[in-house]
């Protein structure tokens, strides 16, 4: 393919694809396109088909869905971590980023959905200032992080990082991995696959069976989601709190602030349909139950009458969840008896404890009205409900909580203020190979599709796509590599890169951003070459330089108020031939 055909026309366009080579959070934003073009991205990629000939994968194909998901959840609990570290990609600035986006999206718009930019999250999503939360704190309200999602590659990369010993990521690329994943390993169609984005987090919903939801490296079932436990409790937190920015898909993407929509619509509706049916269920003794575990104020308020050595006592739901959380049964089942074994007898009391509900009493009213919605019996519900004591003023709030427990309204992008435009719908099997993906999708992107364009530039394919893109990306936005250089001089720093495995993360004519090559301490000389021009560059020692590119790169330096121009030699083996001006 002519690196030609893919070029950026426009500045717009230009800053589109460079976007594509670094994809930080707040480009993915920007550009939700980029989203879907970091899964195809991966899967173009050889890492996650590595995972098929794993021994921990053997025959999978021939296993249950269930049985290859919760396969593939642990394969990722294993090899990679949750990393939201703000000096990995390093820090910029409101300033100059919102000049950046400036012609794309209203800056308020911005402010009101974009965490980085002012976003506080939903006065219940967290009881601490944003800023403290993530770290920012310590930094003006200018400052923001480079949260970079990073591909497969640099995400498995993070095991040569000091202070790691497995890959890592953030939850946009623990997003990205699971849809690749799952398509590669798990053979699950694209099509049942919807990445959600919020303000604050990243997860995908999968329609198969009654659904799952990736959470980070963990994926919780229907029945997880409402079983009152921590983990369901920050799976729910951004649906439950927060607006859904992003509904990004193999037929294209619904974006909140964007009018126009490249998501199929009778897939988003399916989407919609099915979401819907996985955030509501049945009101019964079991979800109440597990919506009180996950109350800790409300626990005072009940009491359960249970016979003990054939007398009847009661025990404080204090008693009872304080001794559930350490132990593998639960009260909400048939491991109850079980449960009340290992409490202590000091909690077992003689008689009714003053102040508190009997609970045995709404377990017999709702094992006579399971299934049926709760709002059709709320009335005789909080009639036998009413607490008594201190709790008494509790007695509202349970009733409307359990409401929104059992039932969450999902707040999407609204379909029908859309008007939608539509993308050939690329046409991906799981019986594909890789190498037919890969083939496919160059085609894809020669005939102008713009999501197979953006998958080859994060893909980081030097062979088909246009360098400026990349430049831009390497010089403006890996500031890690010039921060930690500041004391060091040009020479100092040529012997640091040089230093650095002869090694690429990214296998053939692909190349590492300036960042990764220095958090990782790797990279081919070419990639090592842009490294240091990133670093000189931006100390602005220079008036501009040229990259001559074989087998051995050279990279000549014109310095300010020195005649001479400086060379530093590195041997590549990525096969790349070209002379390029640097600016």
């Amino acid at each position: 393919m002519d690196q030609s055909t893919l070029a950026p026309r426009t500045p717009e366009q230009l800053e589109l694809y460079s976007s594509a080579m670094s994809l930080s959070d707040m480009e993915i934003f920007i550009f939700p396109d980029l989203m879907y073009a970091l899964v195809l991205a991966n899967i173009m990629s050889p890492e996650i088909w590595k995972w098929r000939e794993e021994e921990w994968f053997r025959n999978i194909e021939k296993k249950s869905f269930s049985y290859k998901i919760n396969r593939i959840k642990q394969y990722v609990m294993d090899h990679y971590v949750f990393n939201l570290d703000l000096e990995t990609w390093g820090l910029t600035t409101k300033e100059k980023e919102l000049k950046r986006f400036e012609s794309f999206i209203d800056p308020a718009a911005l402010a009101q959905s974009n965490a980085l930019f002012g976003y506080g999250g939903d006065k219940y999503y967290y009881d601490v200032d944003i800023r403290r939360h993530f770290g920012l704190d310590k930094y003006t309200q200018e400052v923001i992080p480079y949260w970079k999602t990073e591909t497969v590659e640099a995400m498995t990369a993070f095991r040569h990082k000091e202070g790691y010993t497995t890959g890592a990521g953030e939850c946009v690329s623990l997003s990205a991995l699971y849809v690749a994943a799952l398509f590669i390993v798990g053979r699950i169609p694209l099509t049942d696959i919807f990445m959600i984005a919020t303000p604050l987090h990243s997860q995908n919903f999968i329609a198969e069976k009654d659904g799952f939801i990736t959470n980070n490296r963990r994926i919780v079932t229907k029945k997880m989601w409402y079983n009152g436990t921590e983990l369901s409790a920050k799976a729910r937190r951004s649906i439950e709190n927060e607006r859904i920015t992003i509904v990004s898909h193999l037929s294209g993407v619904m974006h909140t602030f964007y009018s126009t929509a490249s998501i199929d619509p009778e897939r988003f509706t399916f989407f919609q349909k099915r979401f819907r049916a996985f955030l509501e269920t049945e009101t019964s003794f079991e979800y109440f139950v597990n919506f009180l575990y996950s109350r800790e104020c409300y626990w005072n308020c009940f009491q359960y009458r249970h016979i003990h050595n054939g007398r009847e006592c009661y025990i404080s739901l204090n008693c009872i969840f304080n001794t559930q959380r350490s132990s593998k049964n639960r009260f909400d089942n048939e491991s109850r008896q079980a449960l009340i074994d290992e409490i202590d007898c000091s909690c077992f009391a003689l008689a009714p404890m003053e102040g508190r509900m009997i609970i045995n009493e709404l377990e017999e009213f709702l094992s006579r009205h399971t299934g049926e919605p709760l709002d059709s019996f709320s009335d005789e519900f909080l009639d036998i409900l009413r607490l008594r004591g201190t709790c008494r003023e509790k007695t509202q709030n349970i009733l409307e909580e359990l409401k929104a427990f059992v039932k969450i309204e999902p707040r999407l992008p609204e379909a029908e203020k859309k008007t939608f435009v539509s993308y050939p719908l690329l046409q991906l099997s799981p019986e594909q190979s890789r190498e037919e993906i890969t083939d496919y999708l160059h085609r894809q992107a020669a005939e102008g599709h713009p999501v197979a364009v953006l998958s080859l530039y994060a893909w980081r394919d030097m062979e088909n796509t246009d360098w400026e893109p990349f430049v831009k990306a390497a010089v403006e936005r890996n500031p890690v590599a010039i921060k930690e250089t500041e004391a060091l001089n040009m020479d100092e720093i040529f012997s640091r890169i040089s230093g650095f495995e002869n090694k690429s993360i990214y296998e053939g004519a692909r190349l590492a951003q300036p960042d990764e090559v220095w958090n990782f301490q790797r990279g081919d000389g070419l990639e090592k070459a842009f490294l240091l021009w990133n670093i000189l560059r931006n100390r602005c020692r220079t008036t501009g330089a040229e990259l001559l590119v074989d087998k051995e790169v050279i990279l000549r330096v014109c310095q300010q108020d020195v005649p001479e121009t400086k060379e530093f030699r590195f041997s590549s083996e990525k096969g790349l031939k070209k002379n390029l001006p640097l600016m």
